[in-house]
């Protein structure tokens, strides 16, 4: 008997320092950032008032097992300045704390992560007001922020984490955002040569203005991102934040969205809204969209991301999942890696009830 309990107990150590020396292999890997599909840890850092104990428990060590768990290799996560820095450009503690705990859960389940400063004080991609675009103090603040995040971050693998400098960018003028890509980008390499930054295309980082995108010569470190909610009438089916969610009627995938005979007897305004965004959709129609993105990585010799893509359940269920696996095979089919939007949100692959959608998950992650 007490041979057979040695034994176990010897067996239970050797898998212990298996699992060790998986970990320290994965981090001590490559050095470059590999990445093919993942999701968007979105309203935990970003976009919500949760603080204190209802903030830490939104997010946990137990989620991140969840997401390697399904087949995830990475995850983006967007934190907000409001959340990280108070007014004064103080690092709130707590915040800090929460994203370093998220990149350690996440190196131990063997996920990489990318960083994603997603709203700013100046900047906010549905606002009218974008003080980042006409007041250079509030470039110079985005530019702290990036060397105080440098300063936190840079002691992780560049193989392990990334950088992306800023979510949804939406200048008037697209050299603006060139110009602000170059002066960050140029910020961030004082320190950290090697680490891998996120470029997006400007105006909600959409494939129609990626050919507007201007990229830092000869730096090799970079990952070229969009973002694909098309056709909006269908992704955002009913959303209140947005101009399309106005129209409640019927709604079709793949095939004509809205049927002419549901746009008869619409009020004006939205029978405008649903014109100006119905057409005839399929998978063949939507890979034909990201050919701007697809050149241009092609061009530079760049992995091409897509960092956000998602589709609301307020769409009948069949057209959903037809939606989320035609834009799947699409980005997979032209070796462009995702992130899915998002986790536990809106779209989200766990409800808010904490039960997985477990046919979009199947979607999603093809077993």
């Amino acid at each position: 008997m007490k041979k057979l309990w040695s034994l176990k107990y010897l067996s239970f150590f050797a898998l212990a320092v298996i699992l060790i020396c998986a970990v320290d292999a994965f981090c001590a890997g490559d050095a470059d950032f590999h990445i093919s599909r993942g999701v968007n840890i979105s309203h935990w850092l970003s976009q919500n008032r949760r603080r204190g104990q209802e903030r830490r428990e939104f997010f946990t060590k137990k989620d991140v097992a969840f997401i390697a768990g399904l087949g995830y290799d990475h995850i983006r996560l967007p934190i907000d300045e409001q959340q990280m820095w108070d007014e004064s450009g103080n690092k709130e503690a707590e915040a800090f704390g929460l994203l370093h705990d998220a990149i350690q859960w996440s190196i131990s389940h063997r996920l990489r992560v990318v960083v994603d400063l997603h709203i700013l004080r100046s900047h906010h991609f549905n606002a009218e007001d974008k003080p980042l675009w006409t007041d250079p103090k509030a470039q110079e603040k985005f530019l702290l922020l990036w060397r105080d995040l440098s300063s936190e971050l840079k002691k992780y693998p560049v193989g392990l984490v990334a950088y992306e400098p800023m979510n949804e960018p939406v200048a008037d003028d697209p050299e603006d955002w060139n110009k602000l890509v170059e002066k960050v980008v140029k910020e961030i390499r004082k320190e950290e040569p090697g680490r891998t930054i996120v470029i997006g295309s400007n105006r909600w980082q959409s494939v129609s203005t990626f050919d507007q995108l201007r990229i830092p010569q000869g730096d090799r470190n970079i990952i070229l991102s969009f973002h694909f909610y098309t056709p909006m009438l269908i992704t955002h089916y009913k959303a209140s934040w947005t101009g399309v969610g106005r129209y409640k009627g019927p709604v079709n995938y793949p095939g004509q969205i809205v049927a002419g005979s549901d746009i008869e007897g619409l009020p004006a305004d939205i029978a405008g809204i649903v014109k100006g965004n119905n057409g005839v959709y399929n998978r063949e129609i939507l890979e034909k969209l990201l050919d701007k993105p697809l050149r241009m990585a092609r061009k530079y010799d760049l992995p091409l991301y897509c960092g956000e893509w998602g589709c609301l359940p307020t769409v009948p269920r069949k057209a959903r999942l037809q939606w989320y696996r035609d834009v799947r095979q699409n980005l997979e089919k032209n070796n462009i890696a995702w992130a899915n939007w998002d986790y536990k949100g809106g779209f989200g692959i766990v409800r808010r009830d904490s039960r997985p959608e477990e046919e979009l998950i199947r979607a999603l992650i093809k077993k």
